[in-house]
């Protein structure tokens, strides 16, 4: 049976005041949430969009991946709006979701925003994620190039999120891992400082705890402007094992999820 051991850590950083990054990890379940742009209350956007995806990969272990995905990205979206619908000061509030999940046979990946998610193998890194922003869709259209889009002061908009107003549609992925794969979710406090080679040389630790605790010490040391958020996962294949896991981040705190009683078991995933 498909599995994840993982390490997760998430690091408010050496220049913001709080943690607006949310994050989740568990043997079925991998994500990463960053409220996005400092708006008002990222925290909660983050914390709530970890919470509902968490809840419900808890509630119907063994469905379909996808379905559940889409299902707790449009669930998502609803506490969103509802939040900044009980309180105004939270208009403007929005978060990423990158996620991986498993039903023991298959494993597929959800994105909604530009936090990133990699595979590890045989020694060699490759990018699954694919960032949905403006700068990234100039990349993609020839008008600017990857250098250029790395200095740019609007390599943060992002053309899709959690938010109040639009219902995202996340970019879906199945993703044909094996056992001895190592994944890294993370958020952009990482990959803003960091390039792909320093990632494939510390993902190339052989302890995923180390491997973690080293990226986040990287990306500091690095200069990061954010909070930091990684988790890193191998992929097994061995008997079921109980499905809890851990929250990091802005997700550790139940007030900063809009409405926990909301999140029902759903009829069919």
């Amino acid at each position: 049976m498909l599995q994840f051991r993982y390490a997760a850590i998430s690091d408010t950083g050496q220049v913001r005041e709080n943690n607006e990054d949310g994050g989740y990890a568990s043997p079925y379940l991998l994500c990463v949430a960053d409220g996005v742009g400092g708006a008002a209350a990222g925290e909660v956007a983050s914390a709530t969009a970890t919470y509902v995806l968490s809840a419900r990969a808890l509630a119907h272990p063994g469905h379909e991946p996808r379905r559940l995905l889409t299902h707790a990205v449009r669930e998502a979206h609803q506490q969103v709006a509802a939040g900044v619908a009980a309180d105004p000061r939270r208009e403007g509030m929005a978060t990423t979701l990158t996620a991986a999940l498993t039903d023991g046979r298959t494993i597929a990946l959800a994105q909604v925003g530009d936090s990133r998610a990699y595979l590890f193998r045989d020694g060699e890194l490759s990018r699954l994620t694919h960032d949905q922003t403006l700068v990234q869709e100039m990349v993609d259209a020839g008008r600017i190039s990857e250098e250029e889009a790395a200095a740019s002061p609007y390599r943060h908009v992002v053309l899709q999120a959690i938010d109040a107003d639009h219902e995202p549609v996340p970019e879906m992925l199945l993703l044909g891992l094996v056992p001895g794969d190592r994944l890294l979710l993370c958020s952009d406090g990482l990959t803003d400082v960091l390039a792909d080679a320093a990632l494939t040389v510390l993902l190339g630790l052989c302890d995923r705890d180390t491997a973690a605790d080293r990226l986040v010490s990287a990306a500091l040391a690095a200069g990061s402007s954010d909070n930091v958020t990684v988790v890193v996962a191998d992929v097994v294949d061995e008997p079921a094992v109980d499905g809890t896991g851990t929250l990091i981040g802005a997700a550790t705190d139940l007030a900063n999820v809009v409405d926990p009683t909301a999140v029902r078991p759903l009829r069919s995933a």
